[in-house]
């Protein structure tokens, strides 16, 4: 019985064989260029094979130029989808929508300024009871934006026009008795991957710096009918790699000497600032949890396919996802829950309730840690971890020491990400638009992209059924806890759950001694995003990291 395939689309036969693409001659090849290229692929076939061979390779080649001369929609998803459901799994209990708590006696501050880092209930508070409308804290953060573009560099377009429209709209909603809920007039700002129409969505990149997609990503919609207002298109790196985009490279308001690490890096450096309440970013291998923990914010990235990525760009169909960057657990609660959800639009998402209840006690969470990773940490990132792992204890809560699975080819599985981009901005290599790219260096996507070229179809399925066996692991792994505690970086956890397609939230531990944020990671089941919320929340109810700021902002 064949196994499920979870592997994306005509990639496969992009990228079959398509180094002989590269040939001296557009249209010809000889047989000394295929004996060239074995040595790329690690193999070795004789003489005789060669002749059987080249035939067959130029029929290949001429089905290649056939599918290129047919243009794929950037909205077209591959026909075979990934699944990250492992086998034996059974879906977590949920409950349909949360009850948020409002409080009632929150005051515009003094100075006004300290409104830039309260939290989203608070701002709700004041909106809802009239103490201040939407239209002036939108202007509020529109001047927080343009005050601090020169020196963070954080945002790509600020949208005053549709913030001020949607502010008054929601003010007019608001004193004739209509109140949407507790995102009704707050401000965002969205990573510059996702669609507005009317304004560019430029992916972070020179090649499309004026290009203007005139739908709605799906999650700006959601955010739209909830009442947000948005305020900003934040920096992607280029193409969603690192902090550089085709204007300059996103700081990170601790330190601006640093990059605020990528690739949303607008929503983590804007969100740290106090430049906007919320953002939306992107994941694929660390976008969402690296610049959470550079800029000091909390980072939810969500089970794959439990958030639309309609209208937003791809990397790779089968690892991206979207979620919140915002002051607390809380926060990124709220957030994904107004952009969680079923959408016709994305083949890849699932009809599944969410909802938080916050009375649970989280002594009953089951949660576990990766006791070698986190010990063998001596940096003062590791401090902080084992620091924070102790104030969970102190709250009741006893993990158990585990491991990440073993045997496992983690280096291989790169090629997954870079096949499915290569396939993705095909037309970009092929054309020579990828030159036009600001970074041109051996880490940069512009070479990235173009090595992808390089990769066999057959490597690229075997990556696939290598991550089946990695998703039955991780299962193993986890389904006897509810949260599993990780460093962010330095060991195989980011690597793995972005893979498997498990949930994660960054939650900040504190400083080192240069004065940078730290983080850890709270791991969780398939589709079972308030366990980690619950024990994130209950952490930052009992520290005080996520209340720390960068000084000068």
């Amino acid at each position: 019985m064949l196994s499920k395939t979870r592997i994306p689309h005509l990639v496969l036969l992009f990228i079959s064989l398509t180094w002989l693409s590269c040939s001296t001659h557009k249209n010809s090849f000889t047989k000394r260029d295929v004996k060239k290229s074995e040595k790329l692929i690690g193999l070795h076939f004789a003489n005789k094979d060669i002749d059987t061979l080249y035939p067959y390779l130029k029929r290949n080649r001429s089905g290649f130029d056939s599918l290129r001369k047919y243009p794929i929609g950037n909205d077209v998803f591959p026909a075979v989808r990934f699944d990250p459901t492992p086998f034996g799994f059974t879906m977590p209990e949920q409950q349909n929508g949360t009850e948020w708590g409002i409080p009632d006696n929150v005051e515009v501050p003094e100075p006004y300024d300290l409104l830039a880092f309260y939290t989203i209930p608070q701002l709700a508070s004041l909106i809802k009871n009239q103490k201040i409308t939407s239209t002036e804290l939108t202007k509020f953060f529109l001047a927080r934006l343009k005050k601090y573009q020169p020196e963070l560099q954080c945002s790509i377009t600020i949208t005053d026009s549709l913030a001020l429209q949607q502010a008054k709209r929601a003010d007019e909603e608001i004193k004739n008795g209509t109140y949407r809920g507790i995102l009704h007039g707050i401000p965002y700002g969205t990573k510059d991957l996702m669609a507005v129409p009317g304004y560019p969505t430029t992916w972070g990149a020179a090649p499309y710096r004026d290009q203007v997609i005139n739908e709605t990503a799906t999650v700006v919609k959601k955010l739209e009918d909830a009442g947000a207002i948005l305020v900003a298109k934040l920096v992607s790196g280029a193409l969603a790699r690192g902090d550089v985009w085709f204007n300059g490279k996103t700081k990170n308001p601790w330190d601006t000497t640093q990059g605020a690490s990528g690739s949303s890096a607008g929503s983590g450096s804007a969100t740290s600032a106090g430049l906007v309440p919320f953002a939306l970013g992107t994941e694929t291998l660390g976008s969402i949890t690296s610049p959470s923990t550079r800029n000091g914010v909390t980072g939810l990235r969500p089970t794959y396919g439990r958030v639309s990525r309609h209208g937003v760009m791809s990397l790779s169909w089968s690892m991206d996802k979207v979620g919140p960057l915002a002051r607390n657990a809380e926060d990124c609660a709220i957030v994904f829950e107004a952009i969680q959800g079923k959408d016709k639009n994305d083949l890849t998402t699932v009809d599944l309730p969410f909802g938080m209840n916050w009375k649970k006690d989280i002594k009953n969470l089951r949660v576990a840690y990766l006791k070698k990773d986190i010990e063998e940490d001596t940096t003062e990132t590791g401090d902080n971890l084992r620091k924070a792992i102790k104030s969970l204890k102190e709250i009741g809560i006893e993990p158990t020491a585990v491991e990440m699975p073993k045997e496992v080819p983690y280096r291989g599985f790169d090629i997954i990400l870079r096949a499915e981009a290569g396939a993705f901005f095909d037309e970009l290599v092929r054309s020579g638009g990828v030159d036009v790219m600001v970074e041109q260096d051996q880490r940069s996507r512009a070479n990235s992209l173009r090595q992808s070229r390089f990769i066999p179809a057959v490597e690229y399925i075997q990556a696939n059924r290598q991550r089946q066996v990695l998703i039955q692991k991780m299962q193993d792994l986890m389904k006897n806890y509810d949260v599993l505690i990780s460093p962010t970086f330095g060991n195989d956890q980011l690597l793995a759950t972005n893979l498997t397609g498990h949930p994660v939230i960054a939650v900040p531990t504190g400083l080192d001694d240069e004065n940078h944020p730290t983080s850890m990671t709270f791991v969780g089941n398939l589709y079972d995003e308030e366990s980690i919320l619950l024990l994130a929340k209950a952490f930052q109810d009992n520290t005080s990291f996520d209340e720390l700021h960068p000084p000068g902002y």
